[in-house]
């Protein structure tokens, strides 16, 4: 395995500037890694290797990360766990990477409460699931969203994922949700994204920075159809950076080679109980963190997804990641 090298010049779908545009600063965009969270063995918060994880990023080129997203584990986590990776993360981030906290209560008030908490605890922006244990009318999901947003001290992203949450944001909603002064963007995670991505840029225009998900599986198609950022999971952040940056230059071909090359891997990491386990062996093998362990109800390793990303990471063949000095 050989050391990756730190980007020079990183280009890519970077800028949400545009006369119709929030200002820059208040504007995710980018690639913007979902961070794992890493546990030792004994199943506590491993500091260490987080500072260690977010360095990683750090020497990729991303242009933002994110916690508590779906690659987080943030359901197996307290709010004091939140606290400490929050102001460990930025405190190792320094003060101008933007930093992206999930939200992800099940009600106005406890979503709230999330909110102010993780401003206070150094998010620049806030991701924010729509509450999904009772599933809210479509009124009420708008109603919730500007609650939220209002009582929010950082700008609101809206993560439209229903094949997690069961609650569908539909075009319309997401245009009239572009009407808050609080909310800034939009993460899109639909089983079909790419048409979704290009049915809100026509309406919101760039009132909203648009964003995909699902693992950078349809990242090149996302770009095409409007979207200003990426936000997968975090382990090929450096693979990714060079896929995006030759997207932004025109060099397609470049582009999808990469793609290629990485979507074996994107595919493991997606798979059912499994993506938290793959995600963490993945830079456990590249030298970023200590312990692949996860929190129930995230499973280890079963024999065969092991061997699929044996072969995989064989074929793929990512550097080992070696912290400079």
């Amino acid at each position: 395995m050989t050391t990756p090298q730190s980007p020079q010049d990183p280009q890519g779908p970077r800028s949400a500037d545009s006369p119709e545009a929030a200002p820059a600063a208040r504007q995710p965009h980018g690639l913007i890694p979902i961070l794992a969270t890493p546990f030792t063995a004994a199943g506590d918060l491993d500091l260490p290797s987080l500072r260690t994880l977010v360095d990683f990023q750090l020497a990729s080129g991303v242009d933002g990360v994110a916690v508590f997203g779906m690659a987080s584990e943030g359901f197996a986590l307290t709010g004091a766990e939140r606290t400490a990776i929050l102001r460990t993360v930025r405190a190792t981030a320094g003060p101008d990477l933007p930093v992206v906290a999930g939200v992800n209560a099940t009600s106005t008030v406890t979503a709230r409460e999330q909110a102010v908490r993780a401003a206070e605890d150094g998010a620049d922006h806030l991701m924010v699931l729509p509450p999904f244990l009772t599933k809210p009318s479509a009124g009420q999901v708008l109603d919730f969203y500007a609650e939220v947003a209002a009582a929010a001290p950082v700008p609101v992203m809206i993560q439209d994922a229903p094949g997690v949450t069961g609650v569908g944001i539909g075009v319309d909603q997401i245009t009239a949700l572009a009407a808050e002064p609080g909310i800034t963007s939009v993460k899109v995670e639909v089983p079909a994204p790419p048409a979704k991505i290009a049915a809100v840029t026509a309406a919101v225009g760039r009132r909203l920075a648009v964003l995909g998900g699902q693992n950078a599986q349809y990242v090149i198609d996302e770009a095409d159809c409007g979207a200003v950022g990426t936000m997968p999971a975090c382990e090929f952040s450096d693979v990714l950076r060079g896929l995006l940056d030759a997207l932004g230059a025109g060099d397609r071909t470049t582009a999808r080679a990469a793609f290629r090359r990485l979507l074996p891997l994107i595919h493991l990491g997606i798979r059912a109980g499994q993506a938290w386990a793959v995600h963490k062996e993945v830079l456990v093998r590249r030298g970023v963190i200590a312990c692949p362990a996860v929190r129930l109800p995230a499973a280890p390793l079963d024999a065969a997804t092991r061997r699929a990303l044996d072969e995989v990471l064989a074929e793929t063949a990512l550097p080992a990641y070696r912290p400079a000095g």
